[in-house]
């Protein structure tokens, strides 16, 4: 499964964003999805991850209530809605295919990113 981020820009702070990641591969209905993050100068984060077949999601604390993840398993895509952005949210996003730990994501890999800057 190859990944390509989108739908990254500028937005002003309590705004929203939807990024989306477009897959290419058949086993993309078979595989656990979720984005990640990074800010400047800092390490990349798990941000959210949703199973397989849609049914469990997770949250990273920092984003729970303002960010929900959603795939479509027809159109090979898996999306990010993010509200009431703010500027802690200014970082390079990926997404990825992994395994669910905990709750949490371990990924295999990422595709490339795509950049959110959240202006004040």
């Amino acid at each position: 499964v190859q990944l390509q981020a989108s739908g990254g820009g500028l937005v002003q702070a309590g705004g929203s964003l939807r990024l989306s990641c477009a897959a290419t591969g058949r086993a993309f209905s078979l595989v656990n999805m979720g984005w990640f993050r990074r800010a400047l100068g800092k390490e990349r984060e798990f941000v959210t991850a949703i199973s397989w077949n849609g049914e469990s999601t997770y949250y990273a604390d920092s984003v729970k209530g303002r960010f929900t993840i959603s795939r479509d398993n027809v159109k090979n895509n898996v999306y990010l809605q993010m509200n009431n952005l703010n500027s802690e949210d200014t970082a390079v996003y990926y997404c990825a295919v992994g395994a669910i730990s905990g709750a949490t994501m371990a990924p295999h890999y990422w595709g490339k990113g795509t950049q959110v800057t959240v202006s004040s």
